[in-house]
């Protein structure tokens, strides 16, 4: 264990209100024959799937875990993956936070390699560090398609939870395309994250920027966040955590490993600064323009500063996480209508949305 801090993102769940239903499982008992002839045989073949999804499990653990690494930024602890066999290393933009210099353990060794920041991206939350010397064997992950990730599929999360390097959980995928919005606080950066992967694997404290991992043995999503409940001081919301789809991963790295940057975000702007208004109750009621960007989608479209946006498209807007969220979704060049008040008067203009 080391006395080294984990960094993880916490994401409130107290807008996400459902109920949750229990359901006892009802079974008929037959008399015939037939049906303790059915039950024996289930009960018979079960030991043999079981032996044959753990033997799944650890092949996909020792194919990939190797793969996997502990990154220290300064005082914190995070993870990564190795993204290809020149020693580039994919993780977490918050993971690395200010740092230019790493510490980095692989699985499979002891030792401290050190690596520097090629470039981070806390637009997506994501980053890449690059070893500074490459070792023998070192293994590059497979990363898999995104869109063939399924609810109800089987993964396992790999990292360092808790500075607990080499660790793996396991559970499935709960839900895909979720948009999530990452606080300031605990290191976070902010960003509005588009189509991520939801999962029932524990993510834990220093899980950030490791492996989720499908039963072929290839990396689908990057953990970053993990939920938690307000309602019980902030803690864990156990099986909600979100990981980045390995496709906006492998477009963001790539970028970044040729050019050293992001040159094409394919993330929708509309070329504002912008902060939230309330109303005379004090509840959120739109985003009031600051400043608009010379030659941006808003610049063109005839919005000015102090209107204040009520709606992006077909999505009301109250907030600035909601405007992000609502562009989320969207795409540079994408044509879409914005409703303002400007004066006291509704208005509303067809908008190009820009690139961020």
């Amino acid at each position: 264990m080391t006395a080294s801090r984990t960094r993880a993102l916490r994401l409130p769940v107290a807008a996400l209100a459902c109920s949750v239903v229990l359901l006892s499982g009802c079974s008929g008992s037959g008399s015939g024959s037939s049906g303790r002839e059915e039950g024996s045989t289930t009960q018979a073949a079960a030991p043999a799937a079981d032996s044959d999804l753990q033997s799944d499990y650890q092949k996909v653990i020792r194919d990939v875990l190797p793969s996997v690494v502990q990154i220290q930024a300064g005082g914190d602890l995070g993870s990564g993956v190795v993204y290809d066999d020149k020693g580039h290393i994919v993780t977490n933009a918050h993971v690395v936070g200010d740092g230019k210099a790493f510490k980095v353990t692989t699985a499979n060794s002891e030792n401290e390699l050190t690596a520097t920041l090629v470039y981070s991206y806390p637009e997506q939350d994501l980053a890449v560090i690059k070893l500074d010397k490459v070792p023998d064997g070192l293994k590059a992950a497979a990363f898999g398609d995104s869109a063939k990730v399924e609810v109800g599929q089987i993964v396992l999360a790999m990292g360092s939870p808790l500075g607990l390097s080499s660790s793996v959980t396991q559970g499935i995928v709960s839900a895909t395309g979720r948009t999530v919005s990452e606080g300031r606080s605990g290191g976070g950066t902010g960003a509005t994250i588009a189509n991520m992967v939801q999962t029932s694997a524990a993510i834990n404290p220093g899980n950030s920027g490791g492996a989720l991992v499908d039963l072929d043995g290839q990396v689908i999503g990057i953990p970053t966040l993990a939920a938690t409940d307000p309602n019980f001081g902030d803690s864990a919301a156990p099986g909600i955590g979100f990981a980045i789809p390995a496709s906006m991963v492998k477009t963001v790295a790539d970028q970044i490993i040729e050019d050293g940057k992001v040159t094409d975000s394919g993330r929708a702007a509309l070329g504002i600064t912008a902060r939230t208004v309330v109303d005379d109750s004090f509840q959120a009621a739109g985003v009031a323009v600051v400043e608009v960007k010379s030659g941006g989608a808003a610049d063109k479209a005839g919005i000015e500063a102090g209107d204040v946006i009520t709606r992006l498209g077909g999505t009301g807007i109250t907030t600035i996480t909601s405007l992000s969220e609502a562009l989320a979704a969207d795409r540079p060049g994408q044509k879409t209508s914005v409703t303002f008040t400007r004066g006291g008067t509704s208005k509303s203009v067809d908008v190009t949305l820009g690139e961020q």
